[in-house]
């Protein structure tokens, strides 16, 4: 967002190689329900799939950190992107040649297991490439292109499934493989030691509180638009129009506190506190029946604040977690996030529509009652070695 950012080659290179490593994740609801359509008729197989992949990429995130940290992310990132690459490829080969549906799911495994961790990596990698005061600029401006993934995912499956319904497997494999490309090559050094610091769990569990609220919360959106768009009478084109207006939310508050944010001197828990605030105050109102201002109001208010809170969080992880140990702790960081989306998802398909935002309310107001206990840290002092 500054020309210092702007022109910080490296910072791009690893934007551009994580954004074609999370592309992949983003495209494989639809893709595996394309395939498993055209291959055996019906669209279950594909949601058993995408059921298998997201278990896997659960249970190998922290593994998988543990492993970079120890074989080192650089290293460890182009070897993991292209063996997921390899296993996609196996499965849009065993698809094509018309393998019984057991196979497919087995081959859905390793990619997903390898998926788990890179987020984690290519996180620990970002603290090697950009430090000091444009580390949250930089932390901003990527969530802000996460959501321009997160969209475009699901537009480029179905751009490529009119030309057959392998060739998305096939694309995930090849996104896999030109990430690895770009995998940044020059870091800073990390200092080893013969011993394994602790992970400072206790420590983390504000932030960690922070981030399982972004992803509890932004699921009840997420996940129900129809629903939401349907209990006041709108129709399919409404929904699009609730997950444009959040995204589009997300987004301008992450260009705002990328801009302006980072120079403030609050304490980050106090940051923490007011944006988790506009959380409470945003899922209150899409939770409660007020027409469609009510609702796009509480949409923008919680898309508003997701930017800058997951700013925020990340920026204070990354001050905590020892350097030999950085993959591993922002993999848990994921899994927390991912643990949050999952739960808000479930409370969307088993409870009341009004109740499911409320789940994620009180998520909200209980990681405010844990920031407010602890003491407060000035933004901006990011020890050098970041």
């Amino acid at each position: 967002m500054t020309e210092s950012l702007l022109r910080h080659r490296s910072y791009w290179r690893w934007s551009i190689g994580v954004q074609l490593a999370r592309l992949p994740a983003t495209m494989a609801p639809l893709a595996f329900t394309v395939l498993t359509i055209a291959t055996t008729g019906s669209y279950r197989l594909g949601g058993v799939m995408m059921a298998v992949f997201v278990v896997a990429e659960l249970a190998g995130s922290v593994p998988a950190g543990r492993l970079l940290d120890r074989i080192g992310p650089t290293r460890g990132l182009v070897a993991f992107l292209l063996c997921a690459a390899a296993g996609l490829g196996g499965l849009a080969f065993a698809a094509s040649a018309g393998a019984p549906s057991a196979v497919l799911l087995v081959l859905v495994v390793l990619p997903g297991l390898i998926a788990g961790g890179l987020s984690g990596g290519f996180r620990s990698l970002l603290a090697g490439t950009v430090s000091g005061p444009l580390l949250p600029r930089a932390v901003s401006v990527d969530a802000m292109l996460i959501d321009a993934v997160i969209i475009g995912g699901p537009l480029l499956v179905a751009l490529l499934a009119g030309f057959g319904a392998v060739l998305p497997i096939a694309a995930m494999a090849v996104v896999f493989a030109l990430s690895a490309l770009l995998v940044p090559r020059r870091t800073a050094p990390v200092r080893v030691t013969g011993e394994r610091p602790p992970l400072p769990i206790r420590a983390a569990v504000p932030w960690l509180a922070c981030q399982f609220t972004i992803g509890h919360l932004l699921s009840t959106v997420e996940v129900a638009p129809y629903a939401l768009a349907q209990r006041l009478g709108g129709a399919e084109g409404a929904a699009a129009l609730i997950i444009t207006v959040l995204s589009g939310a997300s987004i301008v508050g992450g260009a705002l506190y990328a801009w302006r944010g980072v120079r403030l001197t609050v304490a980050p828990r106090t940051q923490a506190i007011v944006l988790l605030c506009g959380f409470i105050a945003g899922g209150c109102t899409v939770a409660l029946d007020l027409g469609w201002t009510g609702l796009l109001t509480g949409v923008v208010l919680i898309g508003f604040c997701t930017g800058p809170l997951v700013t925020v969080a990340s920026v204070q992880m990354q001050e905590l977690l020892p350097q030999g140990r950085r993959s591993e702790g922002f993999s848990l960081s994921f899994v927390v996030q991912a643990s949050g989306f999952g739960l808000g998802s479930l409370t969307v398909g088993v409870l009341p529509l009004w109740l499911a935002p409320v789940f994620g309310v009180a998520s909200a107001v209980l990681a405010c009652a844990i920031l407010g206990k602890g003491p407060a840290r000035v933004v901006g002092t990011l020890p050098a070695t970041s």
